[in-house]
């Protein structure tokens, strides 16, 4: 591999593995301010419990994504140089905003959220964990916005003399419609992983307490409204992701036809196309590829909103007509990856609306289901949002190459950049010794982070954790130290 392979390799692993830990952060934040709101309102300690239990696994999941993004972007500087001087102004921009404004803010009020239980007032401990979880998704606005960029670019001019891409309206890199809806369907994927984690620990508890008698109580109390809250957040998020994602995948039939062609395999353009729901065939060669299973009337209504009238491009013709306008090159994606990836993130997205309507059936009228299976389901069911996200990503970010910046078909035709234009001229092997590195480093993180997830869900609520925190001590001059409450 030349060093083009190896650093899409490099960003590609470390971005998916990153990826991994963010949508429960995104979407769990909430859920936990919501839990401690319960309990501030009701005064109802299972509600405490609950916020004290997920808290402390929102925090391992946190500083995992800390420690793993942080890579990202130095590789802009060192493995992507060359795409940082073309649009570094731009791109940095909304990356200086997520570091300055909304990472500060989250990082600053989980701290007092962490230590300040017995020290804060409630209300002001609770506004804590509500400004993280406004930070957080703050923090996902700007990130999506730099990357927005890159899939749809608005706000900028290419300046000839210096040969780069300059920012000439920050307003209008922030109202990117693919940013808006970009961010509004990764919100509601991360509170689907978010609710499904929430139901199926909970499910897995409740059902583990009927070995338990001591824990009967708690399922009562805690684990039975948990997998209920958890159902309800998860079942609402996926009717968000169909909205959210039918509105993207209209910008992108305008925006990046070719991803969309890919999507379906779709190598020629057709009237009234049928929606491929299987196809056969090594799929980066469209004469080779079999149209197995096919529905009709789905693809035109992805595309415009119809069931019928609908002419799309397909794949030989949009890469004869990029030929024609950006010149000689092969501008399709990995046909394969596209494909599959598209039907993994909405194949697995369907087992946790599956476990949220069974959850919410087996707990109907106070039940406490005690079906080993139904355990196991949970359990099963925990991995499966994370891997519609991560394909969704990989979907999303495949689907444009081999564009780096993919030019915007209103815009400035100027404003564009491929892969082997933005990479930095190093050797392969120094790449490649990085990216060694990387995975290794990142294997025995996932094995510790595995390892205290699993500790921690497994050990349950603790029984220091039975009784709601002491109220803030009255004014005086021997103030009580802030206290790490885990």
């Amino acid at each position: 591999m030349d060093v083009l392979d190896v650093s899409r390799w490099q960003f590609g692993i470390t971005t998916v593995y990153h990826f991994i830990f963010v949508p429960l952060t995104i979407g769990l934040a909430p859920l936990i301010a919501a839990m401690q709101t319960a309990w501030v309102v009701t005064g109802n300690t299972g509600w405490y419990r609950l916020t004290r239990f997920f808290g402390k696994l929102f925090l391992i999941n946190f500083a995992m994504g800390v420690a793993t993004g942080i890579v990202q972007e130095f590789q802009f500087g060192m493995n992507w140089s060359e795409y940082s001087r073309f649009v570094g102004d731009i791109f940095g921009a909304p990356l200086a905003f997520e570091g300055l404004i909304a990472f500060f803010f989250e990082s600053t009020f989980i701290g007092l959220w962490i230590f300040g239980w017995s020290r804060l007032p409630r209300l002001v401990h609770l506004a804590c964990i509500w400004i993280v979880a406004i930070a957080v998704n703050a923090s996902a606005y700007f990130i999506i916005a730099a990357n927005s960029f890159m899939q749809h670019p608005v706000g900028a001019r290419f300046n000839p003399e210096t040969g780069r891409a300059e920012l000439m309206d920050f307003g209008a890199l922030l109202t990117n419609n693919t940013a808006i809806w970009a961010f509004l369907h990764a919100v509601a994927g991360s509170l689907l992983t978010a609710g499904a984690f929430v139901a199926g620990v909970s499910a897995w508890l409740m059902v583990r307490s009927h070995k338990r008698p001591e824990e009967a109580d708690e399922a009562r109390t805690m684990y039975r409204p948990a997998t209920i809250a958890g159902s309800l957040v998860a079942f609402a998020a996926v009717v968000g992701l169909f909205f959210t994602g039918d509105t993207q995948g209209k910008l992108m039939f305008v925006q990046q036809p070719m991803k969309m062609a890919s999507a379906e395999s779709l190598c020629h353009t057709e009237t009234y196309p049928d929606f491929s729901f299987l196809t056969v065939g090594t799929h980066n060669n469209c004469d080779s590829v079999t149209h197995v299973i096919e529905v009709p009337y789905v693809l035109p209504f992805l595309a415009e909103g119809k069931f019928s009238g609908v002419t799309l491009q397909g794949v030989k013709d949009l890469q004869k007509s990029y030929q024609e306008k950006f010149g000689p090159g092969d501008y399709r994606p990995n046909l394969f990856v596209t494909y599959w990836a598209f039907r993994a993130m909405i194949g697995l997205m369907l087992v946790p609306v599956a476990f949220a309507l069974l959850a919410l059936w087996l707990t109907r009228r106070g039940r406490i289901p005690d079906q080993r299976w139904f355990g196991w389901f949970a359990l099963a069911t925990i991995p499966t949002p994370f891997l519609a996200n991560s394909s969704g990503w990989v979907f999303t970010e495949m689907g444009r190459q081999p564009w780096v910046v993919v030019p915007n078909p209103t815009g400035d035709q100027m404003v564009r950049l491929v892969v082997q234009e933005g990479v930095s001229d190093h050797a392969a092997g120094t790449v490649l010794f990085s990216l060694a590195v990387f995975t290794l480093l990142y294997g025995v993180l996932a094995v510790i982070w595995f390892w205290l997830m699993r500790r921690y869900v497994v050990e349950g609520p603790l029984e220091h954790d039975s009784e709601p925190a002491p109220p803030a001590p009255p004014e005086s001059d021997d103030v009580a130290p802030l206290s790490f409450a885990y």
